[in-house]
């Protein structure tokens, strides 16, 4: 749980927005929408992407092809933040998403970054020992199967479409949905039905 902002950054926060509004450059609506906007952020949005994608084959065209639009066609405000890709996920490939610099992470979809996701001890390793990282997950995959790890960036952000379980056919989105979780959406968990 997040401690508190101390009183002093709250007084600088305050006078930052308040100079930024007098000089015409945002106005205390705007803040009032963003911070409202971020507060709204969820990995249920992800999952509900996700099982839409599973259930709707234009949706899913839709979410390889421009991932930001797909958002926005979930009723997610995209504005301001950079574009978001999806990984399909196949029979033989699995995607990992890092953020090798700091934690870039596609907060509109997936809310606010988990603490481990942000580790530099993730960052390293997911890149020198994807197998291994995934196996501390409890996620093994086969020996034949490629893992790619993308770098998620300042300039574009990552989710991963992950393969739709067997035996989950016949069943609705929101059941699907609660398959998907944050970790299924950055690949260091596989949805299990």
């Amino acid at each position: 749980m997040a401690h508190a902002p101390a009183p002093e950054n709250v007084a600088l926060l305050a006078r930052f927005t308040a100079a930024l509004a007098a000089r015409g450059i945002v106005t205390e609506a705007q803040i009032a929408e963003q911070i409202e906007r971020t507060d709204r952020a969820d990995p249920r949005i992800g999952a509900a992407m996700v099982a839409r994608a599973w259930t709707d084959a234009d949706y899913h065209a839709l979410m390889l092809r421009d991932g930001s639009q797909a958002a926005e066609a979930m009723g997610v405000s995209m504005a301001g933040a950079p574009p978001l890709g999806v990984l399909a996920d196949a029979p033989g490939l699995h995607h990992l998403v890092v953020c090798t610099l700091c934690s870039c992470y596609p907060r509109a979809v997936l809310g606010y970054p988990p603490h481990w996701y942000k580790s530099a001890a993730y960052r390293a390793r997911a890149i020198r020992d994807p197998r291994g990282v995934l196996a501390e997950w409890g996620t093994s995959l086969p020996e034949a199967t490629q893992i790619r790890v993308v770098d998620s960036t300042a300039d574009y952000r990552w989710m991963v479409l992950p393969m739709r379980p067997a035996g989950t056919e016949g069943w609705d989105a929101d059941r699907l949905a609660g398959l998907v979780t944050r970790d299924v959406l950055v690949g260091t968990r596989l949805p299990l039905a």
